[in-house]
């Protein structure tokens, strides 16, 4: 079986793992998780990093530090997961629904102003398959109307819109390092905090409610319990782990690009021919090469294609779900036609295998048993 994801050891992984265990610190804020820090601190540019035991987290986080109430509307995608919007319902916002773009399968940014009302207290975008949403328009409606943008950028890190590095647009952003991202702790995630006023407060979530952090700044003699907090830091032997993908982020990205290239090369005369959609990439955006997906004609064709890659030993699997019409998007007004962009590609979808050590073999088998489908 061809797996649609593997997670790839690249280098010096086990080496590091090994050294934070001989170090005597193997929990949260030891030297790899400050490696970590400061390593995507200077390479984004961001002023301050902090991972997290995943990127849910960082969304949570980043709901508690927008302060939001009961009542509160938050906007999103609903071609998204359930992360995304969950974090936020979580301290009592209302989920408002914005359709996707049908090329990059990004928010609609055309759509967005008419979805603020005055008690929308944040716009959270996602960079769908690391392609960047188009954020000068989305900053402009936002700062008009003088909205926070969160960017969840899970399939994003290190991809840019217009030269600028993605996660540093919105006030916040958050990343992933599950297991099925570009580079990976196995769980986790982190936190890019872009505007100053919230770096103090986020250390202290991230600390329990404590001002922890300081007191190991020698900034106060003692600690305590100064606000409301929860335990968000992942051990120092996930960092390590994380730290040795992150120092060979060329090497992945390179590789990474190579596998998306062969298959839009190859796939790009088979699926013209089958009325196919592929991946698209504007010009001004530098993509991660996260994924590669396919946008078949209807449900139907898409669920044939699945059980034939399958009866090849292939695993090929669609994405997600449109949020606005699952039982808990209901509740907050989704019907059936909200986001008909949304709606038809979560049937159309398909993900081809894509991970950073697939062999040419294992693609170019992938790439054949495709082309044995005719989708018309």
């Amino acid at each position: 079986m061809i797996s649609f994801n593997k997670p790839t050891s690249v280098g010096k992984e086990s080496v590091y793992m090994q050294q934070a265990l001989q170090n005597n610190h193997i929990s949260g804020d030891g030297q790899f998780t400050k490696k970590a820090h400061a390593l995507l601190e200077e390479t984004i540019g961001v002023p301050k990093v902090l991972l997290t035991t995943s990127c849910t987290h960082a969304l949570e986080m980043s709901a508690l530090l927008l302060e939001l109430q009961d009542g509160d509307e938050v906007i999103v995608p609903s071609f998204t997961f359930v992360s995304t919007i969950n974090a936020f319902v979580l301290r009592g916002a209302k989920a408002v629904f914005a359709d996707i773009r049908p090329d990059t399968l990004n928010m609609d940014e055309t759509k967005l102003e008419a979805l603020i009302t005055p008690k929308t207290r944040a716009i959270v975008v996602v960079h769908y398959a690391g392609v960047g949403c188009e954020m000068d328009a989305i900053m402009e409606i936002a700062n008009r109307h003088n909205i926070p943008v969160i960017e969840d950028n899970a399939h994003g890190l290190f991809g840019k819109y217009k030269g600028k590095q993605l996660g540093t647009f919105g006030v916040m952003a958050t990343q992933s390092f599950h297991e099925t991202k570009n580079f990976t702790s196995g769980e986790g995630g982190a936190l890019l905090i872009n505007d100053k006023k919230y770096i103090e407060e986020a250390e202290i979530l991230r600390e329990k409610g404590t001002n922890r952090s300081r007191f190991f700044r020698g900034q106060v003699d003692k600690y305590t319990w100064v606000n409301v907090g929860s335990s968000y830091l992942p051990s120092d032997i996930l960092a390590a782990f994380l730290t040795a993908q992150l120092e060979e982020r060329e090497q992945i990205q390179s590789r990474r690009q190579q596998i998306w290239e062969i298959y839009y090369k190859e796939l790009s005369a088979w699926a013209e021919e089958n009325h196919v959609q592929m991946p698209f990439v504007p010009a001004h955006c530098e993509q991660t090469y996260h994924m590669f997906y396919l946008l078949f004609p209807s449900l139907e064709k898409r669920q044939a294609a699945i059980a034939h890659l399958k009866e090849r030993g292939i695993q090929a699997v669609f994405h997600y779900l449109p949020l606005h019409l699952s039982p808990m998007g209901e509740k907050y007004g989704g019907r059936e036609g909200d986001c008909p962009v949304t709606e038809q590609v979560s049937d159309q979808l398909l993900r081809l295998p894509f991970y950073t050590n697939m062999t040419g073999e294992d693609q170019k088998r992938v790439i054949e048993s495709l082309k044995e489908l005719s989708v018309q």
